[in-house]
């Protein structure tokens, strides 16, 4: 599978940022009160916005070098380059892009592929792209004997023995899209722009849930 592009990261995203998981859930109400909820969805989606308080269309930074060069071209180029709603990129949120120690499942001696997963809370989900995996362990041994599939799937050259516990350290990323097919840069001073809003939200990068 071809990996997506990555969200550029460009100075001026300034706070706050929003992280919003959510589910779908349809709901029968009745008279008395009583209510019959289906849970459509296993895992959630997760929408994310961000704000961009300072970009700039100069090549040096112009009256804002922190701003780097030319960050308003990076930004408003990817953009167009996803072509708005139609393309997915990743995005590695700062807060929740690398785990150590994983579990991803107990063997039961005939499997040999395991979902590369991340724990939040007592809540457990597979990760939607890993970048990279550091390390693979067997009952907490480090191991070689392993290929990656992308976006997120660890495949042993044998199966461990029955109760082995699969565990591993790696990185990963949400695979998203853009809520919109515009988005609406302010300039506010000469070659100083703004973006008020920059929303998007996680896909769905493997089977189930």
């Amino acid at each position: 599978m071809t990996t997506p592009p990555s969200l550029p990261t460009v100075p001026g995203l300034s706070w706050s940022r929003h992280k919003k998981p959510q589910f779908d859930t349809r709901i029968a109400s009745h008279v008395s009160g009583r209510e019959v909820r289906v849970p459509l969805r296993i895992y959630p989606l997760y929408e994310f916005e961000a704000v961009y308080s300072g970009l700039t269309s100069a090549a040096s930074g112009g009256f804002a070098p922190q701003l780097g060069s030319q960050s308003l071209q990076s930004l408003m180029g990817f953009f167009n380059q996803m072509q708005g709603q139609a393309n997915t990129f990743l995005y590695s949120d700062p807060d929740d892009n690398t785990i150590t120690g994983q579990a991803l499942g107990n063997a039961d001696g005939a499997t040999t592929a395991f979902l590369f997963a991340r724990t939040l809370g007592g809540f457990a989900e597979p990760v939607g792209w890993v970048t990279a995996v550091n390390n693979v362990y067997l009952n907490g041994a480090p191991t070689a004997a392993y290929t990656f599939t992308g976006p997120n799937t660890l495949n042993l050259n044998s199966a461990p023995a029955f109760g082995v516990a699969v565990s591993a350290d790696f990185t990963y990323a949400y695979n998203c899209r853009f809520l919109e097919d515009q988005m609406d840069f302010e300039e506010f001073m000469s070659t100083l722009y703004r973006l008020g809003s920059m929303k998007f939200r996680s896909v769905k990068s493997w089977l189930g849930g």
